[in-house]
C-alpha cells in the first residue's frame, strides 16, 4: 500500500518532493488536477466532487493514507469527504488535510496574517482551527486570486508583483506570523520573506507538513505497517503541463515517469 498526495496543480508536487525527502523509504502517488486547476474560485460543490474523485482513484491505485494538499480542499471539502466518504466505502484508510498541522505551527503567534486562495479565505476554517488552538491570537485574511495561476504557468514576475501587492495589507496590520495558506506558495516563500522582512516568521507548508506526517506515522502503527517501501515514486496528471514536467525532472530525476490519467 502506498502514500497518495492530491492537489489541484504544481503546489502538491512541491509537498510531494519535501514528505518524500523526510520519509523517503515509502512508496508515493502523486496526483495533480492541473486540468481543473485552479479550486480557489470554484463552488464548494464542484470542490467536493473533484476531491471525491481523486480520493477515489488514489484508493483503487493501492493508498491506504492520502495527504490533501491543496488547502481549498482542505478547507472546503475534506471533513465531509472524512465524515460520509470514507465510513461508506473505505472505512479502513485515511484521508488527511494540510489545514490543521498549519494551525498548530501557530499556537503561540500573536497577530497571525494569512495569505490563500478565495475559496480558502472565503471558508474561515484557517480562521477556526487557530482560534480552537489559540484563542487570543488576532487573525488576518488576505485572498490571492491570481498567485496560483501565474505559479502554475511559470511566470514568476508577475506572480512576485502579485505577492507584494497582497501582502501589503497584512504588512500595515503589523502580523508576527505569516502563514502561506496554499501550496503553491512555497515556490515564492523566500520572496514572501524578504518582503515581509526579518521580523515575521513565516510558515511554509513544504517545511511544516512532512514533519507532520511522519509523527502521524509515529502514532499510528496499523496505518504505517501496511504501507511498502520500495522507493517507487509515481506522478499523474489529468493534465500535462511544461511547468511541471520541468519540476518533476529537477527534483525527481528525469526517468521519472508522468502518466496522464482521467478521474
Amino acid at each position: 500500500m502506498k502514500i497518495g498526495i492530491f492537489d489541484s496543480g504544481v503546489g502538491g508536487l512541491i509537498m510531494t518532493r519535501a514528505i518524500v525527502d523526510t520519509l523517503p523509504k515509502y512508496d508515493y502517488i502523486y496526483l495533480g488536477d492541473t486540468k481543473r486547476v485552479p479550486y480557489g474560485p470554484r463552488s464548494q460543490k464542484e470542490v467536493f466532487q473533484f476531491l471525491k474523485e481523486g480520493v477515489q482513484y488514489l484508493f483503487e491505485k493501492e493508498c491506504t493514507l492520502i495527504i490533501v494538499a491543496c488547502n481549498t480542499a482542505s478547507a472546503r471539502a475534506l471533513r465531509k469527504v472524512q465524515q460520509t466518504y470514507l465510513p461508506k466505502y473505505f472505512p479502513d484508510r485515511r484521508v488527511l488535510g494540510v489545514i490543521i498541522p498549519t494551525a498548530e505551527e501557530v499556537s503561540t503567534a500573536k497577530r497571525i496574517g494569512i495569505i490563500a486562495t478565495a475559496g480558502t479565505v472565503k471558508s474561515g476554517t484557517y480562521a477556526l482551527e487557530i482560534q480552537k488552538l489559540n484563542p487570543p491570537a488576532v487573525i488576518f485574511q488576505q485572498a490571492a486570486p491570481l498567485l496560483v495561476e501565474y505559479i502554475e504557468k511559470g511566470d514568476m514576475k508577475r506572480a512576485e508583483k502579485a505577492l507584494e501587492t497582497y501582502l501589503k495589507p497584512l504588512i500595515a496590520k503589523k502580523i508576527d506570523t505569516l502563514i502561506l495558506g496554499c501550496t503553491h506558495y512555497p515556490i515564492v516563500k523566500n520572496v514572501a520573506r524578504k518582503i515581509i522582512g526579518p521580523h515575521v516568521r513565516v510558515i511554509s507548508q513544504d517545511e511544516c507538513i512532512p514533519q507532520k506526517t511522519a509523527e502521524y506515522l509515529n502514532r499510528h502503527p496499523e496505518i504505517e505497517t501496511m504501507l511498502s517501501k520500495k522507493r517507487h515514486r509515481s506522478i499523474c496528471l489529468t493534465k500535462e503541463t511544461k511547468t511541471i514536467d520541468v519540476l518533476a525532472a529537477r527534483w525527481f530525476g528525469k526517468k521519472i515517469k508522468i502518466e496522464k490519467v482521467k478521474i
